[in-house]
């Protein structure tokens, strides 16, 4: 008997870290629920189906938006469509202020928050997608806003 399984499952997701919290998680998911790479069109439909409804009401005066030089984030189309929401304020390539392109320890959700999810997450030994996903809920609803307050003082010092 023959039982196959995929050696490597993933779930590909995508959070905001400012001062006030994180915006997220969002799971990027195919029509058949299955994970998929980020590309242009679908990280444009995040952020106008998700990100754009999570600033309603927020005070953005002064906020940058950062991300890295993928592909996806560094798109015209993209850069165009962060540019309405945050004039003057993108940092990416093709961004208002450019920023180096692999510069992960430079990003408050790299050097910070990525790991200290992942620290967190893989203490329950998560089985399966769904408790993966449910662990990094659940983690990221507990990360204190206090915390990511001081992260992003730290980082701007």
């Amino acid at each position: 008997m023959i039982h196959e399984k995929p050696l490597h499952a993933r779930t590909t997701v995508w959070c905001g870290f400012w001062a006030g919290g994180v915006i997220g998680p969002y799971f990027l998911k195919h029509e058949a629920g299955n994970a998929v790479t980020m590309n242009g069109i679908c990280y444009r439909n995040m952020i106008m189906e998700f990100l754009w409804p999570q600033l309603d009401g927020m005070d953005m005066e002064g906020m940058w938006f950062q991300q890295d030089g993928a592909t996806c984030h560094t798109a015209h189309e993209t850069t165009e469509l962060l540019r309405e929401k945050f004039p003057g304020y993108v940092t990416s390539g093709n961004g208002n202020q450019n920023w180096p392109q692999r510069s992960c320890d430079l990003t408050p959700c790299n050097f910070f928050l990525w790991g200290c999810v992942k620290s967190r997450v893989y203490v329950n030994k998560p089985q399966t997608i769904p408790e993966l996903k449910a662990e990094i809920q659940r983690v990221i609803g507990t990360t204190e806003l206090q915390l990511c307050g001081n992260v992003i003082q730290s980082f701007v010092k």
